[in-house]
């Protein structure tokens, strides 16, 4: 190589060697103007580097440094968590001052338990941020969803709501949600307080050994608060909490006023414990044999064979308001369901529930069976077992009908999707519009929000025209569910409701005269499954001065049984009786034979019309019903049934 090409080689790997200017070059005023404009990505991310490596340092230094200051962040922060969980919640910092002055000692009991809580968490993770975070983010999403639930629907927040976790995109559909300048205020003071914990940053300094006995020593007590009567009646007894048993939702509104948020959730989690689903005592197949030992009577013969279609309409949150005269609620809201009530056989049944839960009416129109038997849950296909279940569509295909289940919305809400599928169905008919997927045969419209129920009247319509066999068809509507938002004027939630209620009457109207032109005998059960969802602080039952001890006609529904054959209701009760014994009635209506438990649940009739806790806690337990309902719901089935045919 040439000494010239060795210099070229020279020059070109010293040229980043060149010293800067000392001068400005010709045009520019400053010879700054020469320094790079802009900063690769290389030196962003060495530079964020050096930032986080400088303030981890100053972290791991205010460890040490601010020993009594973390001590105080730690010790506060229980006060300080329960404080902000309730103001969200209530709207009201004077509330909650006023309720620390009345009720001192469940407010001392809320700090403790967060306490417990807290000191677990930081048992377990050590960092103070950590533990401060995960706390923060729990209870501040109970209390946000404590404020939604009661500003939608009256109801508050129960720690086996959280069931309903999956379905929160169905949940959003219905909720009254309004972000307020309040509660971003409270977050933002929550977050702060994370923020100055974070910066501060408290640890435990313990070997692993005593981290782990510190957490067992706060799960303990936590756990005997909710397990262990001999433990827990006492603490509650001290501290002033309301024990009471809520037999119904106004009862459990009054829990909650009497005992605050956090309070209400730890004792009604306990109660949920105490309330748990067991098998009776001497559950065995002899056991249920004994009680189904009655004498059957095998005369029904479907009148001759005339085997009429069977329409169970249960209506989303239809309710007749003029039971409350101090409402002056106009007859023209109710005009057609009066009338074509007149054209059947009316009366009154007691629903299971009040305002929400659904479920619960499903599930005694779907089986015959009361949620009293299996300890009001309120979801009771939660408890159901994981094997086909005796619904009453099994006996409605064991004597040649073909079965249909309808329902205007997402299939997947409460699990119908996993669950119905084993009652016995030939069909679920359903319209998830979240998915765009629908199993209808016929145009969907909507009135409102959701499908209207024109549009079912119109499928089962539809169903009937495209069958051979005769039908058993159970529908859960959907349109007059809340939000009751839209209408003529959005703040009137009542008046909203009345109009959607009368929209349905005069569809039904529409429906039944349809069936009267058609040849095929049918006979139609309508009901609604509940009394409306109404928000919580404006709604109409505030008007009503509703306590525990006056709401039992929030759990009165009225119904109607219609034909367009000549039906005999002439066994029909006169009195009230619960919703689980209609289809006993409707098999006595259409003369449908009769097994050992068919004949066991008409005597039960009988005996004891009304089984419900929600409308009367005082009517005692019966052994041998509830056996049944466990037996059926839960149990082995022992009790005879189209299975075991």
């Amino acid at each position: 190589m040439s000494k010239k090409s060795k210099e070229k080689i020279n020059i070109g790997n010293s040229i980043t060697n060149i010293p800067q200017l000392k001068t400005a070059a010709p045009g520019m005023k400053d010879v700054s103007e020469h320094k790079t404009l802009s900063v690769t990505p290389i030196e962003e991310k060495k530079s964020r580097f050096e930032f986080w490596k400088r303030f981890t340092a100053k972290r791991v230094e205010n460890t040490e440094r601010y020993k009594k200051l973390n001590l105080a962040l730690i010790l506060i922060f229980p006060l300080f968590i329960c404080t902000m969980a309730e103001i969200t919640q209530a709207k009201s910092i004077t509330y909650y001052l006023g309720f620390w002055a009345d009720h001192p000692g469940i407010m001392i009991f809320n700090i403790i338990i967060a306490a417990i809580i807290f000191f677990f968490l930081l048992a377990i993770f050590s960092k103070g941020w950590l533990a401060v975070m995960t706390q923060s983010i729990i209870y501040m999403a109970l209390s946000t969803t404590e404020l939604f639930k009661y500003n939608t629907n009256g109801n508050h927040l129960i720690l086996s709501d959280m069931k309903l976790f999956r379905s929160v995109k169905s949940l959003s559909s219905f909720a009254y949600i309004k972000i307020t300048f309040a509660l971003i205020l409270s977050y933002i003071i929550v977050i702060a307080f994370f923020a100055l914990v974070f910066y501060f940053n408290p640890k435990v300094k313990l070997r692993t050994s005593r981290r782990v006995i510190s957490g067992l020593a706060c799960t303990v007590p936590f756990c005997a608060i909710v397990m262990l009567p001999g433990f827990y009646k006492p603490i509650y007894s001290f501290f002033g909490i309301d024990t009471t048993a809520a037999s119904n939702d106004i009862l459990l509104n009054e829990k909650f006023n009497n005992n605050s948020f956090l309070a209400f959730l730890v004792q009604t989690a306990t109660e949920s414990f105490e309330n748990r689903l067991v098998a009776p005592d001497d559950y065995d197949d002899e056991q249920i044999d004994s009680i189904l030992n009655v004498t059957i009577d095998k005369s029904g013969d479907f009148n001759g064979g005339k085997k009429p279609n069977v329409i169970y309409i249960m209506s989303e949150a239809f309710a007749d308001f003029r039971v409350f005269d101090e409402l002056n609620v106009d007859n023209s809201y109710y005009e057609k369901f009066d009338k074509v009530r007149a054209e059947g056989h009316g009366g009154t049944i007691i629903s299971p529930t009040y305002a929400s839960w659904t479920v619960r009416s499903e599930f005694e129109l779907l089986f015959g069976l009361p949620v009293k038997g299996i300890n009001d849950p309120n979801m009771p296909q939660r408890e159901y077992a994981k094997h086909d279940l005796p619904a009453m569509a099994r006996y409605y295909k064991d004597w040649g009908y073909k079965t249909s289940y309808i329902h205007p919305f997402q299939i997947s809400f409460y699990n119908r999707d996993d669950i119905y599928p084993r009652f016995g169905f030939d069909e679920l008919i359903y319209h998830d519009d979240y998915d765009d997927v629908s199993t209808f045969t016929v145009p969907v419209e909507y009135f409102g929000k959701y499908v209207d129920d024109s549009t079912v009247f119109n499928q089962i319509i539809d169903s009937i025209k495209n069958s051979d066999e005769p039908m058993y068809i159970h529908t859960t509507t959907m349109q007059n569910h809340q939000p009751y938002d839209q209408g003529e004027d959005p703040d009137d939630e009542f008046g909203n409701y009345l109009q959607w209620i009368q929209h349905t009457t005069e569809g039904l109207e529409v429906f039944l005269n349809q069936l009267k032109e058609m040849d095929e005998p049918t006979l139609v059960f309508f009901v609604g499954d509940h009394f409306p969802s109404l928000r919580g602080e404006t709604s109409v039952y505030n008007q009503l001065n509703l306590t525990g001890e006056n709401c039992s006609d929030l759990y009165r529904q009225k119904y109607f049984f219609w034909s367009n054959y000549d039906a005999d209701f002439s066994n029909v009760p006169d009195n009230e009786f619960s919703f689980f014994y209609i289809p006993y009635v409707i098999f006595d209506i259409i003369d449908a034979p009769h097994d050992a438990f068919i004949e066991k649940m008409m005597q039960f009739m009988k005996e004891i019309p009304v089984y419900s806790t929600s409308f009367d806690n005082t009517v005692p337990k019966n052994d041998e019903l509830d056996a049944l309902t466990y037996d059926r719901a839960i149990g082995d089935g022992y009790s005879s049934s189209p299975l075991s045919d």
